[in-house]
């Protein structure tokens, strides 16, 4: 799938990534069905760009994330990163590469040890990958908190000392201390208050700016993908649905799934009118997804014989623009 921007070259390459979970039950704890929480799902991540990856919650966001990091298993496909297909690795192999490929967690709060300093939390990354001595680590364990606007003597502090969006400016610049090239950024800001959400987006992109980053940054809220991404895949039940540039997705969405989401972005002005989308029904499980279209049972488009039957590719409609619906030409 050519889903090339003009930004450079692929840094990180998806093809057909799947990863089932088992459900099991009975007795003796077989299998006795799969949550298919990522079905076939193909994209590139250009480097130098951020990639948003939108939807719904349990779209199957994070578990991209994860996977494409080996953080879980998959079930099959390839993750390409640096033209190294991630999944073949032996465990030395692997660890050599995730000095490149970091992960910022959503919830600041749990993803802290509180038994560990904040120096020794963003440090630890720098030991076990044996990245200079110990003065030096030190160095550059101050330098990436001043980075992310912390000071030097925090590093004496623990976790419960500090602020919600303290706490992910630490996991922040844990996450870059060891000078990644690709960062998955896994709802960074859903758990902050809104004033605080702007002040670490600020931050993600001057660092970006500063240090050459490569973002995958997952999230639920179509104002925040806006304001960061250059361009964004919508998800929908384990099935990428759309993808485009950020204008372009904005301007003028061409899934109908998309349509929705953007029918319930918020508009600063009490004046102005939208037509709002309201999707009937809620969304089916990943334990039995609906047989053709997956979004087939909530689209207001729906055409059956056809949607029901036929699962629709994901094609390119305009230059760098694709969608995985039948009928999407009547939007373009």
């Amino acid at each position: 799938m050519s889903d090339q921007s003009n930004a450079k070259r692929p840094l990180v390459e998806v093809k057909n990534l799947v990863k089932h979970f088992p459900v099991r039950g009975g007795l003796f704890q077989r299998v006795q069905t799969w949550i298919k929480a990522v079905d076939d799902v193909s994209f590139n991540v250009m480097e130098g760009e951020t990639l948003g990856l939108v939807g719904e919650s349990g779209c199957g966001k994070t578990t991209v994330g994860r996977t494409m990091l080996r953080l879980i298993e998959p079930t099959s496909g390839q993750v390409l990163f640096d033209g190294v297909d991630i999944f073949e690795l032996d465990h030395n192999e692997l660890k050599d590469r995730r000095r490149h490929m970091q992960i910022i967690f959503q919830d600041p709060y749990s993803s802290l040890d509180p038994r560990m300093t904040i120096g020794d939390a963003v440090s630890e990354g720098l030991k076990i990958h044996k990245v200079g001595n110990r003065e030096q680590r030190h160095e550059m364990t101050l330098d990436i908190l001043r980075k992310v606007g912390l000071e030097d003597y925090h590093t004496k502090r623990y976790p419960h000392e500090f602020s919600g969006g303290q706490r992910q400016r630490i996991g922040i610049a844990r996450a870059l201390a060891l000078w990644p090239k690709f960062v998955v950024a896994d709802e960074p800001v859903s758990a902050l208050d809104v004033s605080i959400q702007s002040q670490v987006l600020n931050i993600l992109k001057d660092l970006q700016e500063d240090l050459g980053l490569t973002y995958l940054f997952i999230a639920h809220n179509m104002s925040v993908v806006e304001h960061i991404s250059d361009r964004v895949a919508v998800m929908y039940l384990g099935k990428i649905v759309e993808l485009a540039p950020r204008n372009k997705l904005f301007s003028k969405p061409l899934h109908p799934y998309t349509q929705a989401l953007m029918s319930a972005i918020p508009i600063p002005d009490p004046n102005a009118k939208r037509e709002r989308v309201i999707l009937k029904g809620d969304v089916p499980s990943p334990l039995n997804p609906p047989s053709g279209c997956r979004f087939h049972p909530r689209c207001p488009v729906v055409r059956m014989g056809h949607c029901d039957i036929e699962e629709p590719p994901l094609r390119e409609l305009e230059s760098g623009h694709f969608a995985a619906c039948h009928y999407a030409e009547d939007y373009v």
